[in-house]
């Protein structure tokens, strides 16, 4: 049990953990409010957003668990509103819009509403709101003035009014200008609904109890933190990930990551990762820094309240011009959905020689995120879809992995078929889950997915990556690889190309693609991997073996030849021959190990 010095504290226990809860809740409201007005789909049914509150000082006070890749970032997006516009400057009903990744933002779609809250003309804190809008123009480029409009911190509303002129120029750099108005008014009911929930606190309370409630909350959680830092042993811990390419060299582009645990905090250092990126992979140090806190959060009290307490024991070191902290003009368009998932899994096979115990093995490590252009063939109308085919996450100590899950950089969902099939041109022909996909271990990894979309138009992939082609998601404590992942386009008469990652002849295609154009008929297949297995999969129990037969995740072969469990017919096991295969396995891997 953690602990708490309460000498400092000023609220009573029961005052304080209602604070507590209406923090939390007041980001719970604002997420209810963006997800239920805004139009697009990416937002109302793939859950790309999230929501926050700061207290004055702009430290981070509550948010919802939507996207952790975007939440502290958030903090150098309303620092960089409030830099270009001073508080001195803001009144009612203000809001300010960016989404240059250079100047507070991550990658040009997230675009970040920052919104002061005042109460008896006194601030009182901000209301944050950044979701990932479907499209902002651009696309596959190196550099960054080719990834679409680029906004910096700009005056959207003055008092409640909008600014009519800035909102033409958005609409005019989108191919889907049908969805920005609905979704600025949804991010902006957002921020009304978080000014209503701190108003109704301070009418409650007083603004000056709510104010002590924001700072006994950041105690709080630093206390939960450093109990929870020295639970892990004193020690540095290196580890090294990498995006398989950046679209313009067929070289890995890598995380290399030394975490040193001293006591009650931690220091991340990322000496030694590649340089800036030719491709869209690059990172800004928001980025990186919002990849580095939700990744430790995992095992750092996940139960305390998630604020600003928490950075307060994390130090961390990003050289410049690095690919995790590059300076304009570099492209960052995978940053959070493909390099920030790196980020973690360094960080968590680092964590692995500190607390075996306690491993989880990598997930597939990215969004596996896409965006496509869809012509309808009767109208000739272009639209634009997106979607997030996930991969499983690894095995951990007492469970597999979970199937088909988004990795840890959000919490977000696939496009539903149906909702796409009604919306765009464009026919789901398969989601089905991946047999074999996933890494074997005593805690296998969860399973990946099918995913096969065909064009009944023409259609273009504007924008495309994935990772883990090359090798699949590792294992920890003896647990292998997944499956790799690939992208392939299936052609009119059936044939299947891969046009990312290995294909059957062993040919390796990079894996982020851009420009790549189907004809009428033409279908982009998907193949997502699974997470990486725990443990050595000669000691997984052959029952469990044969029910992921039964259930089509593990193939016959996989369960003869990797976890050496013979099965008849009926997928019963034969547990006299699922011996002696496992004791030749056992075997055979100790003299390739030797050798």
């Amino acid at each position: 049990m953690t602990t708490i010095n309460t000498n400092q504290r000023k609220l009573d226990p029961i005052t304080f953990e209602v604070l507590r809860r209406s923090f939390e809740y007041t980001c719970e409201r604002m997420s209810q409010v963006l997800q239920k007005a805004s139009f697009s789909p990416i937002i109302y049914d793939m859950v790309d957003y999230s929501n926050a509150i700061f207290d004055p000082d702009v430290n981070l006070i509550g948010q919802t668990a939507n996207c952790p890749v975007h939440i502290a970032a958030m903090h150098f997006s309303a620092h960089a509103s409030l830099k270009k516009f001073p508080i001195e400057e803001l009144g009612v009903d203000d809001v300010i819009i960016l989404n240059d990744p250079y100047d507070g933002g991550t990658h040009t779609p997230d675009v970040t509403m920052t919104m002061p809250v005042f109460y008896d003309g006194a601030l009182l804190g901000f209301a944050v709101s950044r979701a990932h809008w479907t499209d902002v123009g651009g696309g596959f480029d190196t550099h960054i003035a080719g990834e679409g409009l680029r906004l910096p911190p700009s005056m959207l509303y003055k008092g409640g009014k909008p600014n009519k002129e800035l909102i033409s120029i958005i609409k005019n750099a989108t191919r889907t200008p049908q969805y920005i108005e609905g979704d600025i008014q949804a991010q902006l009911g957002a921020l009304r609904a978080a000014r209503d929930e701190f108003t109704r606190l301070a009418d409650k309370y007083g603004p000056d109890i709510v104010k002590q409630g924001m700072h006994e909350i950041l105690d709080y959680t630093q206390e939960m933190t450093k109990a929870a830092i020295r639970q892990i042993p004193d020690g540095v811990y290196e580890a090294t990930d990498y995006v398989d390419s950046d679209g313009y060299s067929n070289d890995p582009v890598r995380v290399c990551l030394k975490l040193t645990v001293m006591g009650d905090s931690i220091d991340v250092d990322f000496t030694g990762s590649d340089p800036t990126a030719i491709g869209p992979i690059n990172s800004p140090y928001a980025n990186t820094i919002s990849a580095v806190y939700y990744s430790l959060k995992f095992f750092l009290n996940p139960e305390a309240p998630a604020n600003a307490g928490m950075y307060r024991q994390i130090n961390v070191n990003i050289p410049e011009n690095t690919w995790l902290n590059p300076q304009w003009p570099a492209p960052t368009l995978g940053c959070t959905t493909a390099t920030s998932s790196k980020i973690t899994s360094a960080i968590w096979m680092a964590l692995a020689q500190a607390i075996p115990d306690r491993a989880v093995a990598p997930t597939c490590s990215d969004a596996n995120w896409f965006v496509a252009g869809a012509t309808d063939p009767d109208t000739g109308e272009l639209h634009v879809f997106t979607d997030l085919p996930a991969g499983g996450w690894g095995g951990t100590p007492t469970h597999d992995g979970m199937h088909v899950t988004m990795d840890p950089l959000g919490n977000c969902q696939n496009l539903p078929a149906e909702i796409a099939e009604l919306l765009f041109p464009i026919r789901y022909n398969a989601f089905e889950m991946r047999t074999d996909s996933a890494g074997a271990g005593r805690y296998r990894g969860g399973v990946g997915v099918h995913v096969e979309i065909e064009f009944l138009g023409r259609g273009e992939m504007i924008w495309m990556e994935c990772s883990r082609t090359l090798e699949g998601s590792p294992g920890v404590n003896g647990g292998l690889h997944s499956a790799q992942q690939r992208q392939l386009r299936r052609t009119r008469d059936g044939r299947l190309e891969t046009i990312g990652g290995l294909a059957d002849d062993g040919t390796w295609h990079p894996q982020m693609l851009g420009g790549v154009h189907f004809q009428p008929g033409d279908s982009f297949v998907f193949e997502s991997t699974g997470g990486g297995g725990w443990g050595d999969p000669l000691t997984r129990e052959p029952e469990q073996v044969a029910q992921d037969v039964r259930e089509e995740f593990v193939s016959l072969e996989q369960a003869l030849n990797v976890y050496g469990v013979v099965l008849t017919k009926d997928s019963s096991v034969d547990f006299q021959a699922t011996d002696e295969k496992r004791t030749e396995l056992a075997l055979n891997r100790k003299a390739i190990a030797k050798n």
